[in-house]
């Protein structure tokens, strides 16, 4: 069964004293309860430094007025207030141990299921088809794919859609170029960014071809049986490219997930309907414009949504216009989510206020862009080929694969083919892990011997402590769990530890920012190792309720490590 967050549950015992003692009504939440780093102290109670101004005493007094009336005697020590009107809490040891003791065989680790789950629409990944993924598609396919799983994880239901770029101008040129090279509709493509590169030429310096291109665009736009499946082995040809890609990532992405900018063309004219019957739009230089307000450029003057260009195309913001109006109004989800570049953030903010103005978004809905820095090099600019062409994906995770297979080769035992294995879920879990332990609105660089590092924080180390926990289990035997006993400070420490799992998962849930559910793994692994360090585990002289004691705390924690790791997406191998 699953208990939920500590601080949640302390917080519930401080609302009740605020109750009792000052007829306060305030939620578990609003009790401000944090981990402490003070030594014996476990947790800090903040909630009469914020509520003594708003109800006219002092800091202290409200502190004690808490501590006088809070009913948690069977959770905590007597509290103790502290400097202007903090209060300390330090959990019982026995409950500590009962709490963590009650883990073992809980598959959910204490991570309890939303009361009211929502529906979550997920932007992300986003490829453009005939050109390869590279490693400006990273962020939002790893960070996106994190959401994703911990969404779910936490009782929600989440769709993905990966909006594909597949329509538009640039295609009547590539299938032009794909006739001229004497390609079936299903014909496999070695190279996506030289088949286009090559079309980008041809068009630039061949006029015949370019008229020819721009009367393609208007066949494919026109319904052409012939133009569309040439067109959609294109798109066959891309997507089986980008599902290796997801395979080897370990990305949930599937082609059952694929909504492209094609998917939503029928519904734009509808969208320019709907807006114009609203009022909403205006015609500037010709083009159909949506001016959402609070929006301004450099001048000071409105700035646009073009959704009908004035040759009477559509672009990014009627697409984006449509795909709000049917994830929500269609598919009836509550919250819109973007995993999409920092640089994006205007356009996100513009689509989602004229979506309000339109009332496809409503108070009841949340639209999130979930946005992202950059991945720099060394050299602290946008990471690059030595030749300044982007990196391709499949390339930096084949090296990264490669990287991992000798710091394997360096510290293992095992036969070549669980070598290989185990290289795998080391260097893919390397690149996901130095994404996603890093702010997500910041920028930061990619260094090989950083994200491979076996100390710090880094995938590599926390798949290390979780080997080292199976280690232990497997010299056991068949190991003898048993009730959690405290014999020292570096298994009480340990014990609290275990116990804030759900508070990260919380809090990596609440603001779509994995980088607190890494952190919070990295402090549990480095406990771990301290109290691997001090308590020994299997040595002769261990009595046998504390070696009982001790398997119970190895094994919970590499089931919270296993847990954690896979809502990042990534494996933790039993052997390293």
């Amino acid at each position: 069964m699953a208990h939920g967050d500590v601080g949640l549950e302390l917080g519930a015992r401080v609302a009740g004293a605020l109750r009792r003692g000052l007829g306060l009504e305030i939620t578990p939440a609003e009790a401000v309860i944090r981990p402490s780093t003070r030594e014996g102290v476990d947790y800090q109670c903040n909630a009469a430094m914020s509520l003594a101004k708003k109800i006219g005493k002092a800091p202290r007094e409200v502190a004690q007025a808490i501590v006088d009336h809070l009913d948690s005697a069977d959770v905590v020590e007597p509290p103790e207030v502290a400097g202007p009107g903090f209060i300390n809490l330090r959990l019982r040891d026995d409950w500590l141990a009962g709490r963590v003791g009650s883990l073992l065989g809980d598959t959910r680790l204490g991570v309890p299921v939303v009361e009211n789950p929502r529906r979550f629409a997920l932007d992300y990944g986003s490829p453009n088809v005939a050109k390869e993924m590279h490693i400006g598609h990273l962020r939002s396919t790893i960070i996106g794919d994190a959401v994703l799983r911990l969404l779910r994880f936490s009782g929600h239901e989440v769709v993905p859609h990966n909006h594909l770029g597949d329509w538009g101008t640039p295609f009547g040129m590539l299938i032009e170029h794909l006739l001229d090279e004497g390609h079936s509709a299903d014909a496999e493509i070695s190279d996506l960014n030289r088949f286009y590169q090559e079309a980008r030429r041809k068009f630039d310096a061949d006029p015949g071809f370019a008229d020819r291109a721009r009367a393609r665009v208007v066949a494919l736009q026109g319904g052409d049986e012939e133009t569309l499946t040439l067109w959609r082995g294109l798109v066959a040809a891309s997507t089986r490219h980008f599902q290796k890609v997801y395979d080897l990532l370990g990305i949930s992405l599937t082609l059952g997930d694929i909504y492209g900018e094609s998917f939503y063309n029928p519904y734009l004219d509808t969208v320019i309907d709907e807006l114009t019957a609203k009022g909403l739009t205006e015609i500037s230089d010709g083009a159909v414009c949506v001016f959402p307000p609070g929006f301004s450029n450099r001048e000071g003057e409105p700035l646009p949504l073009i959704v009908r260009k004035s040759d009477g195309g559509y672009g990014y913001a009627a697409t984006d216009m449509a795909t709000v109006r049917y994830w929500i109004t269609e598919r009836g989800m509550t919250d819109l989510l973007y995993a999409v570049g920092t640089p994006q953030a205007q356009h996100f903010a513009m689509i989602f206020a004229a979506s309000r103005q339109a009332g496809y978004l409503t108070d009841e809905q949340t639209s999130v862009h979930i946005n992202f820095g950059t991945i720099l090099g060394e050299d602290g600019k946008t990471i690059r080929t030595r030749s300044g062409d982007s990196v391709k994906l499949v390339d930096l995770l084949a090296e990264a694969v490669e990287h991992a297979a000798k710091t394997v080769a360096e510290r293992s035992s095992l036969d070549t083919e669980r070598q290989a294995e185990v290289a795998r879920a080391v260097g893919i879990g390397a690149v996901k892990y130095a994404d996603l332990s890093n702010d997500r609105e910041k920028d930061y660089v990619f260094t090989w011997s950083r994200m491979l590092a076996t100390e710090g924080n880094t995938s590599v180390y926390l798949q290390y402590a979780n080997a080292r926990c199976q280690s232990v289990l497997r010299k056991a035997g068949t190991p003898r769990f048993g009730d959690v006993v405290v014999t020292s400070p570096a298994e009480r420490a340990l014990l609290v530890r275990l116990l804030q799992l759900p508070a990260a998962v919380a809090a990596a849930v609440e603001s779509y920012a994995p980088h607190k559910l890494t952190s919070y793994l990295y402090d549990l692994a480095s406990t771990f190792t301290t109290f691997y360090d001090t308590c020994p585990i299997l040595r002769p002289d261990v009595a046998d309720e504390v070696r009982a004691s001790r398997l119970t705390l190895t094994k919970v924690t590499s089931d919270v490590l296993v847990l954690g790791l896979d809502l990042l997406g990534i494996s933790a191998p039993p052997e390293l």
